[in-house]
């Protein structure tokens, strides 16, 4: 995402925290106060929960990242926000992590080339090499770390290595078929994001749309969400449909929900990326475009 040329920076803030009065005036008058100019401003407060959401794209002349999360904090403590403070125009660093199912990994890497996504991928990392090519000619460095019984500790290790030693923003499983360790899903809280079929938990194992085929569903679709210790069970970021009929083979359903599922994938990454997504407890809160 390039910047307006002519225009000052522009930032993204975003903030929770228990619900009480003056919090959008404690927000703007810190605004005032670094000559920040509104460019976008949403909120919610969940009622039931007592708690607020906001998002704030703003835009700063004469003043860095760190000044604008230095000024900030003290307002934030105050009032006991959880925040982040981001420009809105660097590219998110996105590990990829993938298995034998390419369709969501090759989106996309052709979505980062063309600019589609503010992401920059530093690298592919995946359990088998079918898409070792794939990767070179986009010219990503491609990991392979194979899983098993035995290694699946270390293997976990060398993967923590990465988002540490190439500063990983945030990580994608594009059909990564590993079950990441509660350890490592509590460290990167809200920093991985999965896809999978919504046929789950009504279709589990191996085949699911052969399985939805011989139920003679009518829909399909995909839903990507946060990583949590619970095995896709977290937070629901976005989920998508498409309808299927009788004559469909399930290689034509098989087809049509890997469609599905790298549209919904894209999509969650985009709305992370662009700080839209705020996390309520089991809920995730997204602010539209």
């Amino acid at each position: 995402m390039a910047a307006d040329e002519g225009r000052p920076p522009t930032y993204l803030l975003t903030l929770s925290c228990a619900d009480r009065p003056g919090l959008v005036f404690a927000v703007s008058s810190w605004l005032m106060q670094v000559e920040g100019n509104i460019v976008d401003s949403q909120q919610f407060d969940d009622r039931l929960g007592h708690q607020f959401f906001m998002r704030v794209h703003f835009e700063a002349a004469e003043v860095t990242l760190e000044q604008l999360r230095e000024s900030f904090a003290p307002v934030a403590d105050e009032l006991g926000m959880t925040w982040h403070l981001f420009s809105a125009v660097a590219p998110y660093r996105t590990l990829v992590l993938v298995s034998r199912f390419g369709h969501c990994l090759n989106d996309l890497l052709f979505r980062q080339s063309t600019g589609a996504l503010n992401i920059v991928v530093p690298a592919v990392v995946s359990n088998h090499r079918d898409f070792e090519r794939l990767a070179d000619s986009y010219d990503v460095p491609f990991h392979h770390v194979p899983v098993t019984p035995d290694t699946r500790d270390e293997a976990e290790a060398r993967l923590l290595e990465l988002v540490d030693e190439l500063e990983i923003d945030l990580v994608v499983l594009a059909r990564y078929m590993q079950v990441l360790s509660d350890t490592t899903c509590q460290r990167l809280r809200g920093q991985v994001i999965n896809i999978h079929h919504s046929f789950l938990p009504s279709f589990k194992g191996a085949k699911p749309y052969h399985q939805a085929h011989d139920r003679g569903v009518k829909l399909i679709g995909a839903t990507a969400h946060y990583v949590t210790p619970d095995l896709d069970e977290g937070p629901i970021i976005e989920q998508g449909v498409t309808r299927v009929n009788h004559r469909m083979t399930p290689d034509e359903m098989v087809q049509a929900g890997r469609d599905v599922e790298a549209q919904v994938l894209a999509t969650a990454v985009q709305w992370h990326t662009e700080q839209r997504l705020l996390l309520d407890g089991s809920r995730v809160v997204v602010f539209p475009r």
